[in-house]
């Protein structure tokens, strides 16, 4: 495997920091899933995993688990949410942006559970892609969306340097009773 493909399989630091938040036994939402790096790693952890995304050719290698639940769907159509009113133990959303679907994604996060989101916020314009506001969160707007609904455990808005320069917003919340 070329470190290219490591790095893509290799689960957020954000995500594995927290990852305990999320009850054992519970199914994990893996949302905007691309290549499927958090989707392999929580089936690796015996969790059921719902991966959805438009393309889900990353997945093809694991489509046949046993604890997996492929939905190929794009999010962003203006359909309503194809998970309607599930809930799960942990959702997981990292390098993704469609602020139309905030709601229901914190709404997604059942009890317990834990909502672990982290991607590209305002200043990453000036270090790189994505530059467009519509991809970038704006100051505190993570805390705003979650704010009344689940108690946030962990909050970060800043710069990080690897494997580039990034602005990134992240949070780590859970939804108790």
């Amino acid at each position: 495997m070329s470190r290219d493909e490591h790095e893509a399989h290799d689960a957020s630091p954000w995500v594995v920091r927290f990852a305990s938040l999320i009850p054992r036994t519970g199914p994990v939402l893996d949302v905007a899933s691309g290549a499927g790096r958090h989707t392999r790693w929580f089936l690796d952890r015996g969790h059921d995993v719902v991966a959805v995304d438009r393309d889900v050719s990353g997945l093809d290698d694991v489509r046949e688990h046993d604890r997996l639940e492929v939905v190929e769907v794009d999010l962003e159509s203006g359909e309503p949410f194809p998970l309607g009113q599930r809930r799960f133990a942990g959702v997981i959303v990292t390098n993704y942006l469609y602020r139309p679907l905030l709601d229901q994604l914190v709404s997604a996060v059942g009890v317990p559970g834990a909502l672990l989101y982290e991607t590209f916020a305002v200043r990453n314009e000036r270090l790189g892609r994505p530059r467009r506001p519509e991809f970038l969160l704006r100051p505190g707007e993570l805390l705003d969306v979650v704010r009344g609904r689940l108690r946030v455990v962990a909050f970060e808005d800043l710069v990080i340097g690897d494997p580039r320069p990034t602005a990134v917003q992240r949070i780590a919340a859970v939804r108790d009773s």
